[in-house]
């Protein structure tokens, strides 16, 4: 194991007073800052992953001149990605005198704690619905299902839990257990800095400072959400001498919409990505609910996601179904200085193998480009997990086709789970296109789509099961198409009274 890599000052805003910690490693993570170097020990330690989120906090930033709420998982968040935020835990909620906030009180309430591990995480999630709502107005309780998905609890069956999230709101807010928006404001805005230039931990602030420090530093570990690499750092136990993180970068904050096409920055978490897709294909939204739980999605970026490789990364297979391309960017030296250079591929042809990819030392994705959708295509995207939320997949398919007349003008199919990278499903789609929209042309598409990958069989399924549902996912896609009615769990109401 290297040495720890040496440290730099931190500053966040916590009860509205500046935090300030000196030589605190890049790799250090947030959770370990609270509890070991704050004492801050109400936020629990549970499966340093982002699964369980007991150790769930809810940072605050301005954005637009307004202050924004996001509960996130601090056990695999990087304390340096909190520079110059706010940062509530669940010692920051009750009053001075003691009176609990309205998550709280609504907690105890409906009875909403037995073991009391999971309690605080869930208090947090709550906190920042609270935020987010006016105040815990109008919560519904397939809102309350979908926010606190990220939050794990093997006492109480949920059904308390999601009373309190929807009873918080009637409750009072006692005096001293508020957020003062406009003071936060104002000390957010003093407590911004100059982004550093030659730290172990580099946020730069602009789309060009970042290429630049990428160029003078191609070792650095390159970080968005921190959603994968901070399980590098709780369970593989790696170091980083330096990070470079892609999310300061103002250009890469953006969705920018064109006629043609969305362009997503690589700094958009995964939560802003998923409302813009949504915005264009509005049947995409139990399948962005259903990626990863709500602080993983508030952590994380597109950009990261689909730069890592993962073969069962979910968002890959509907991006490559959508056409999606991606835009590599570097900083080129000139006889003037310097310039952005750049290339654009498909994102199936980024990667080469197991999270290998085409990238230069130099390079950044940047920005990832989806079609917007047209009249006469359909999309369909299918996840299959263990779990129906908070999961990673066995097998996810996204499907997109156009049909005119009775007959298949276009098909782009991706998938994952099923081969070393995320992949397109060339053989398939040739299958499809050209042929009658028919239950004979699905059955041979089935058969094709069986024997176009070798998957492997690992401890989330087998190769068999994996090869089977591939092509039953094709024919639900049929079936669905002739109105049969399909069980979906996310129409279920009061999912809760199943368990």
């Amino acid at each position: 194991m290297k040495p720890p890599a040496p440290g730099q000052t931190l500053r966040f805003l916590r009860r509205g007073e500046p935090v300030t910690l000196s030589h605190v490693a890049p790799d250090r993570t947030l959770l370990e800052v609270l509890r070991e170097d704050l004492r801050l020990t109400a936020t629990k330690e549970g499966c340093g992953e982002g699964d369980c989120g007991a150790c769930t906090v809810v940072l605050g930033e301005v954005v637009n001149g307004q202050l924004t709420y996001k509960a996130i998982n601090s056990c695999i968040r990087l304390a340096h990605s909190v520079d110059g935020m706010a940062v509530w835990t669940a010692e920051d909620l009750a009053s001075p005198a003691g009176d609990l906030h309205p998550s709280q009180e609504a907690m105890v309430r409906c009875h909403g704690s037995q073991c009391g591990f999971c309690t605080p995480g869930f208090v947090m999630s709550l906190f920042g619905m609270y935020q987010n709502t006016g105040g815990g107005q109008g919560i519904t309780r397939e809102q309350a299902q979908a926010d606190l998905s990220g939050n794990l609890c093997r006492c109480t069956g949920y059904r308390p839990i999601l009373d309190a999230a929807q009873s918080m709101g009637a409750l009072p807010l006692p005096a001293g257990c508020g957020v003062d928006e406009a003071d936060t404001v104002t000390a957010l805005k003093a407590l911004k800095k100059k982004p550093a230039t030659d730290t172990p931990y580099l946020r730069p602030g602009t789309l060009a400072a970042l290429l630049q420090a990428r160029a003078a530093h191609p070792k650095a570990q390159i970080v968005a959400g921190c959603t994968d690499v901070g399980l590098w750092v709780t369970k593989m136990h790696k170091r980083f001498e330096r990070v470079l993180d892609v999310t300061g970068a103002r250009e890469l904050q953006r969705i920018e919409t064109y006629p043609h096409h969305i362009a997503i920055g690589a700094g958009v978490t995964l939560t802003d990505a998923f409302a813009a897709l949504v915005k264009e294909r509005p049947q995409l939204k139990t399948f962005g609910q259903r990626f990863a739980g709500l602080p993983v999605r508030n952590s994380g970026t597109l950009g990261g996601n689909v730069a890592n490789g993962s073969p069962i990364g979910d968002s890959m297979p509907l991006l490559i179904a959508l056409g999606a391309s991606i835009v590599l960017m570097r900083w080129k030296k000139t006889a003037a200085g310097g310039e952005i250079a750049h290339r654009e591929l498909p994102l199936e042809d980024l990667y080469t193998g197991y999270r290998t990819n085409v990238m230069r030392p130099d390079e950044i994705l940047a920005w990832i480009k989806v079609p917007r959708p047209t009249a006469q295509e359909q999309v369909r995207v299918y996840k299959i997990s263990k779990r129906f939320d908070d999961d990673i997949s066995a097998v996810c398919l996204a499907i997109r086709l156009g049909i005119t007349d009775g007959r298949v003008t276009m098909a782009s199919i991706g998938a994952g789970g099923v081969a070393a990278t995320p992949v397109r499903a060339r053989r398939t789609e040739a299958a499809l296109t050209g042929q009658a929209w028919s239950e004979d042309t699905i059955m041979a598409a089935a058969a094709t789509l069986r024997d176009e990958f070798q998957p492997i069989s690992d401890m989330r399924a087998s190769a068999h099961y994996r090869t089977t549902v591939l092509g039953n996912l094709l024919r639900r896609l049929w079936l669905e198409s002739q109105g049969a009615a399909v069980i979906q769990l996310d129409s279920l109401q009061n999912v809760e009274a199943l368990t």
